[in-house]
């Protein structure tokens, strides 16, 4: 298994090698020279969205709650068709006329200089926690794997993603997702029907499930499943990687067919992860770390071959969504702090170059945080719930609404923290449905709608 992983490692990095042979500018790097078919649009956000939360933390909370779990995976669908059809193609409209490359470069169009600099310091706190999350889940698949130590697995899986991502920036990312979503989408759908049918089939799936709730779709309550869609499905319509990913379509056409399809199959495969964390169930029905429970199935529980095919699909996952986090951070280090903190006129070829090392630095980073979440989930929910929170209501509303300005856009982001903090402390009497993304939201859209009231005519870009 360790050489068949290492002869895939070494085919990543030789196709974002082969593609990175066209990177000659910035632009090529950030956003792959706006060039972008829909198929390599969709299948360069398919794989940033098929990482450790949609396979490992998928399966831990299918695992622990049952088929509720599937809206983990289910919310970023949604999100996706948002973004795919009422977002995207408008934000993309702004992104080619103005040449940006970053979501801080539209908040800055968009409102000024400090909002971009307040998102940016938002984003990069919680960005590292994502990005450890999927270094996480690389350790856990070399672990088991291969008998590799989990510090020496970190390091290969965060090393892989550095360096193709770093040679061609989206350009190399997008063909070698391509690659990578064809070795998930693979293992998936062979494995699940080949593990639920081996392992007794759904009667025995049922009898192995974990509490009454855990065969309803819907969940224990209504007001546990809002609060779980509400922090993922708005992340997945604003989130800066995804976004910035989107700049780099050829055209609108390539947005919504690309971003729609690739909304669609994550509805699909929303179900899968989670019915293999039920199945996981049957045979470790007492595990000690739920999040084990993908690895464990298809090292322990599942033939020789399918073990290899899904350990080989895991650890593409992994690799993929951490390639797409350090997208995120690298653009935003570079755009958002050093660019407009130097002195002097960045160079197109320096700009290049700056992007190449902050990738580098970012992805060695991330290999050191990864030991601090002891949960993927934990980590995730961090991260989406800060994105949530701080950036859906200021770039939604920015899209569509003339007035708010700066001033709006800076107190929403101040509010909506004071109120997801302010709904944590809260006594859980208050109810399942004012958690801290709910209260977020609320509180953000409560300071743009009080701008409706305002004299400004600022117009939107």
């Amino acid at each position: 298994m360790l050489l068949v992983l290492i002869a895939y490692c070494f085919l990543l990095l030789l196709v974002g090698a082969w593609a990175a042979r066209s990177v000659h500018r910035a632009g090529d790097f950030f956003v792959a020279g706006r060039s972008l078919s829909p198929a390599l649009l969709g299948a360069t956000l398919l794989a940033a969205n098929l990482g450790a939360g949609s396979t490992v933390g998928a399966a831990e909370f299918g695992y622990t709650s049952g088929l509720p779990a599937w809206w983990w995976v289910g919310s970023a669908g949604i999100g996706s068709l948002a973004l795919a059809f009422v977002v995207g193609p408008r934000v993309w409209r702004i992104a080619e006329a103005r040449n940006l490359y970053t979501v801080g470069d539209y908040l800055e169009a968009r409102y000024g200089a400090a909002t971009r600099r307040v998102a940016a310091v938002i984003l990069l706190c919680g960005a590292p926690a994502i990005l450890a999350g999927q270094i996480i889940a690389v350790g856990l698949v070399l672990r088991v794997a291969t008998g590799l130590p989990e510090l020496w697995g970190t390091l290969l899986g965060g090393a892989i993603a550095t360096l193709y991502f770093a040679m061609g920036g989206l350009r190399s990312a997008a063909w070698v997702n391509t690659l990578q979503v064809a070795v998930k989408i693979a293992g998936f759908l062979v494995a699940v029907p080949w593990m639920v049918r081996a392992s007794g089939g759904w009667p025995a799936i049922a009898a192995a499930a974990p509490g009454e709730h855990a065969l309803s779709v819907g969940g224990a309550s209504a007001g546990e499943t809002f609060q779980l869609f509400l922090m993922l499905a708005p992340a997945f319509i604003v989130s800066p990687g995804l976004v910035q990913k989107l700049y780099g379509a050829r055209d609108e056409r390539a947005v919504r067919l690309g971003v729609g399809l690739q909304g669609a199959a994550l509805l699909g495969y929303s179900f899968l992860p989670v019915l293999l964390g039920m199945v996981a169930r049957i045979h470790f029905p007492e595990l000690e770390e739920p999040g084990m429970a993908l690895i464990k199935l298809f090292d322990e529980a599942a033939p020789l071959w399918l073990g290899s095919l899904m350990l080989a699909a895991i650890f593409s996952a992994e690799v993929s969504s951490a390639e797409a986090v350090l997208f995120m951070i690298t653009t935003s280090v570079v755009r958002d702090v050093i660019e407009p903190l130097s002195s002097k006129q960045v160079t197109d070829a320096a700009l290049l170059s700056l992007a190449r090392r902050a990738a580098v630095a970012a992805g060695a980073a991330g290999i050191l945080l990864a030991h601090w979440f002891q949960s993927i989930l934990t980590a995730l929910s961090f991260f989406y719930s800060l994105l949530t929170i701080t950036l859906f209501v200021p770039l939604v509303a920015g899209l569509f609404w003339r007035r708010p300005g700066q001033g709006t856009a800076l107190a929403a982001m101040g509010a909506s923290l004071a109120a997801a903090a302010m709904a944590q402390l809260a006594p859980t009497s208050i109810g399942s449905w004012a958690g801290p993304v709910p209260a977020g939201i609320a509180a953000a859209s409560a300071v743009f709608a009080a701008a409706a009231f305002s004299p400004s005519r600022q117009q939107p870009v």
